[in-house]
């Protein structure tokens, strides 16, 4: 587990490195931890979502890796974090440090615009000049330095320029499980264009022609702008709701602001920033990014990421004896041990009470049919 070393803890180099003023007090993150992760089931389960899993036995969470990513270059003090209502013990539980006021709790599940729109609001009433990154808590992200680079790079374009920000990514293989930008009319800044259009999750054919024309990339989740912009954005991306989290004045105490927020964010529509920002938008731009990425959202990903052993198998935290098998996916509890043969092309993912089996190509689409049949059949204890 070598190549996942960066996982364990902060890359202490990299903050040594930077200086104050890098540490910029106008720069912002805002951690998405509220999904369910249903994609890496049984593994990730509703109780304990993929983001606050050990997944790969490093010492650190999901969530914790993303926060020491962000705070080895930022100020500690501009992290927030939004979850849902059933993860804040999960979240306090692995993040002690983060303060009361910079987790923000949606009161019902509306998907992750309205819960930027609400961590907008609250870093406005903090910060009139604040330039914001959103981020999912589940990247796979390999070189911290040019990482952290990309993002600072971002966030200076992004600080007087009312536009959103997304990071793109180069793509290696035809991956069908992820979204893909196009990049379409170059800025004055190098590496930075015009989105042109965004197609999520292709066929695998129509994923190799994009990959191969050179003009597409692959999309992070990753969005940035600075706040007025984001809360100018915000109120027209709703426009038609009577009540609207951005509209929210500054001055507004942190009481007032939930007394609200409990009340209308119910009203809110089911909308993911990916499809409020590359789909509902059209003043989107995105930068090309050095580092290495991976989205942790699927077992088909999560294979095409990790180092193989003998036979192009991937064990992940497991102890496994595996012979005369090959291109398989094994992840097993602690204190399990699996004796495998004879087996080509599948996942075998232990959690609890719920093993699963099953082929690895077919895997996305098999995980969301026998997820909603296990709730059926046996209860949502088993999702």
């Amino acid at each position: 587990m070598e190549d996942y070393a960066y996982l364990s803890a902060v890359n202490t180099n990299l903050a040594k490195n930077l200086t104050s003023m890098e540490k910029q007090k106008n720069n912002f993150c805002v951690i998405l931890a509220g999904g369910r992760g249903r994609r890496l089931w049984p593994s990730s389960r509703m109780e304990r979502p993929k983001q606050f899993i050990d997944f790969f036995g490093t010492g650190r969470t999901l969530l914790q890796t993303t926060y020491d990513r962000f705070q080895s270059f930022m100020l500690e003090e501009n992290i927030y974090v939004c979850t849902s209502q059933e993860y804040v013990d999960l979240v306090h539980e692995q993040l002690p440090e983060l303060p009361d006021e910079h987790l923000l709790v949606e009161p019902v599940n509306r998907n992750t615009a309205p819960s930027v729109a609400w961590a907008g609001r609250r870093i406005h009433n903090m910060c009139d000049e604040a330039r914001v990154i959103v981020t999912p808590s589940d990247l796979h992200v390999v070189g911290d330095e040019a990482f952290a680079k990309d993002v600072l790079k971002g966030l200076d374009f992004v600080a007087k320029r009312d536009l959103m920000l997304t990071m793109g990514i180069r793509p290696t293989r035809p991956e069908p499980g992820y979204g893909y930008i196009q990049l379409g009319e170059p800025t004055a800044t190098e590496g930075i264009g015009k989105v042109q259009s965004f197609t999520e999750k292709p066929e695998r054919d129509f994923a190799r022609v994009f990959m191969e024309s050179g003009e597409f990339y692959w999309n992070t989740g990753m969005f940035l702008c600075n706040v007025l912009y984001m809360r100018r954005w915000f109120l027209n991306l709703f426009k038609d709701m009577p009540f609207r989290l951005a509209y929210l004045p500054q001055g507004y105490t942190i009481a007032e602001e939930l007394d609200y927020v409990k009340k209308y964010f119910s009203s809110y529509p089911n909308l993911s920033m990916d499809q409020a920002a590359l789909e509902l938008s059209d003043n989107v731009y995105m930068m090309q990014c050095d580092f290495g990425w991976a989205d942790l959202g699927t077992w088909h990903g999560i294979y095409e990421c990790m180092q193989r052993t003998e036979g192009d198998n991937i064990v992940i935290d497991t102890e496994v004896i595996m012979e005369d098998c090959k291109d398989n996916i094994v992840r097993l509890p602690k204190g399990h041990i699996g004796v495998i043969n004879g087996l080509e092309g599948y996942i075998v993912a232990e959690e609890g009470d719920v093993l699963l089996i099953c082929k690895k190509s077919d895997s996305s689409a098999l995980i969301r049919k026998y997820v909603n049949e296990v709730g059926i059949r046996y209860g949502d204890q088993y999702i």
